[in-house]
């Protein structure tokens, strides 16, 4: 790790720390008679001992993306999210904060980029000029170093994305959270709460096994007080133009033909209305009523449903924009209404009068 720019964990003393330590997290860390000569003495001193809010204070909306279980794909959406607010040319921040996952880097296009330091703090990654990333992903020097650390370390970090990291004028701060309620979770919301938080959108699949977690997810954003803004079902059953499934014939041992060429020439010689239809299958199983069923429950609003499309798996892995050539036929309409309809309920009447 880039050892000056990490946290310590919470009050521990260095082993290598000279008598009489105040430990990291005193306000003489780095400053006291007995930090002279000690080899920590600059990273305790340059330590965030809490957020900024004058460094907050810039940024007018701050959203979390947050999901009950891992694997729903609210990094793709906090990513695409992002990619659609700087699309409007709005100043928009994209934070990581899962520490031990972090994969906002390779979704956005940044992987192998690292943060730089002025007299302002440590600058954001920038995709655009005005979409900028900041990540643990980008302080890795070797990508596949797993990252194992006790809570007040991660605490520590997350209070140095919020201390030291120059933002500048932000419209938008999207944060995406790692899954769950737990430590990242308090932390965030506790440092921003100073300021304002505009709320979360939460991410889910259709299925109960992630509705289930989803509803404690809701229950934590009431219990600290943060407005759930809406329930996002993404991976609301695969849908792909018909002409892009490869077509196979099974034998009993497993083995297949692919039989695509050949059903493809058929279609066109004898259907060629079929080439311009979208195939939909349900993945996970919705009979429970989906996310839609569970908002009415739980009275927070419903935003909409984002189909499986293999053309937004690809722009994740790319690091692109679903929004910018064309390519996402199905899933970015989806997307886009989801952000328009956030713009109309929460942001409209005053960005249009901002601007």
């Amino acid at each position: 790790f880039h050892q000056k720019y990490l946290p310590m964990e919470n009050g521990e003393i260095p082993e290598n720390a000279n008598e009489h330590c105040p430990g990291p997290q005193s306000e003489s860390a780095g400053k006291s008679d007995a930090c002279q000569g000690c080899p920590n003495q600059e990273v305790c001193a340059t330590a965030p001992k809490g957020p900024d809010p004058e460094r907050m204070a810039t940024v007018k909306h701050k959203i979390l993306v947050l999901s009950g279980k891992g694997g729903v794909g609210k990094s793709t959406f906090s990513a695409q999210l992002s990619f659609a607010l700087a699309a409007k040319d709005f100043q928009v921040g994209l934070l990581d904060i899962d520490i031990c996952g972090p994969s906002i880097p390779k979704m956005l296009g940044l992987e192998g980029q690292d943060i730089h330091q002025s007299n302002l703090g440590w600058s954001p990654v920038y995709v655009e000029s005005n979409l900028g990333v900041m990540s643990i992903g980008f302080m890795l020097p070797n990508p596949d170093e797993a990252v194992i650390w006790r809570g007040p370390r991660k605490n520590g970090l997350i209070k140095q994305f919020l201390k030291d990291v120059y933002w500048g004028e932000l419209d938008f701060l999207v944060v995406d959270a790692p899954p769950g309620t737990s430590d990242e979770h308090i932390s965030i919301v506790q440092f921003l709460q100073a300021t304002g938080i505009d709320g979360a959108i939460i991410v889910t699949t259709p299925q109960q096994v992630s509705l289930i977690d989803v509803r404690k997810e809701v229950s934590f954003c009431k219990k600290v007080g943060v407005p759930v803004l809406g329930v996002v079902e993404n991976m609301s059953g695969l849908c792909q133009p018909l002409k892009d499934f490869r077509f196979l014939r099974m034998t009993e041992n497993g083995e297949h033909t692919d039989l695509t060429e050949k059903v493809i020439e058929y279609m066109k010689e004898k259907a060629p209305e079929m080439l311009d239809l979208i195939a939909a299958s349900e993945i996970f199983d919705s009979s429970g009523g989906g996310a839609a069923k569970m908002c009415t429950e739980m009275g927070v609003p419903f935003l909409g449903k984002v189909p499986l499309d293999p053309q937004l798996c690809k722009a994740a892995e790319e690091g692109k924009s679903c929004f910018s050539e064309q390519k996402c036929s199905i899933s970015a309409p989806a997307l886009k209404s989801i952000v328009e309809k956030l713009m109309a309920k929460y942001w409209c009447k005053e960005m249009s009068v901002e601007q």
